[in-house]
């Protein structure tokens, strides 16, 4: 079951978007919130994030997706913009999906369905646009581990001060040197410096997973 938090600060919108998710057996509306603010204060496991962009210009929009990348979501945008230019913003902050207001429902649940698989989804609005690759989706606790990695930390120390095993330690790892392409830990550090990782690094959710 994929969890999904939707930001949207027209309310009207809730009842659709959520029936739409929720209809789906493999996904569930977790938050329904107004704000990224909201977003952080809500306890929730969502790994997947739709933002509704109505009325922010494409430069606020991306500078959202980028904090809510750094957070570690999966970030879809649908947007009232179908311009090349406001998408290739967005993608390039760390969004998974962009898609036209216009979409239709089986588009927003294939796009969903695509970002939690590590893919990238943009809607039909853009077919045959040159748009650049995005970065790759780091979780929040690959993010941890690129942290510790960043600091020297060997995956004995990373296991011990995450409370999970070595195994478990190796396999973030292997995620994300095939998402990446880099092997060697001096490339994961600079990884971690790129995308902002060790800025954003929070010690919270240090429990087993």
């Amino acid at each position: 079951m994929t969890s999904v938090a939707v930001i949207c600060d027209w309310s009207l919108l809730e009842p659709g978007l959520t029936q739409t998710i929720n209809s789906q057996p493999d996904l569930r509306v977790s938050a329904f919130v107004k704000s990224i603010d909201d977003l952080a204060g809500e306890l929730n496991e969502s790994e997947i994030v739709v933002l509704i962009n109505m009325h922010a210009s494409d430069q606020v929009a991306s500078e959202q997706v980028g904090r809510l990348y750094q957070q570690g979501y999966a970030v879809i945008v649908l947007s009232t913009s179908g311009a090349q230019s406001d998408a290739v913003l967005c993608i390039k902050a760390g969004a998974r999906g962009y898609l036209s207001w216009q979409a239709d429902d089986s588009e927003l649940v294939s796009a969903v369905r695509a970002a939690a698989s590590g893919r990238s989804y943009f809607g039909a609005s853009l077919a045959g646009q040159s748009l650049p690759a995005p970065p790759p989706h780091i979780t929040s606790r690959e993010r941890q581990i690129l942290q510790l990695v960043a600091n020297g930390a060997t995956d004995r120390e990373i296991a011990a001060k995450l409370n999970i095993t070595e195994n478990t330690v190796h396999t973030h790892l292997d995620r994300l040197r095939r998402k990446s392409g880099f092997r060697r830990r001096a490339d994961l550090t600079r990884l971690a410096l790129k995308y902002g990782v060790l800025e954003s690094y929070s010690t919270e959710d240090t429990d087993g997973s």
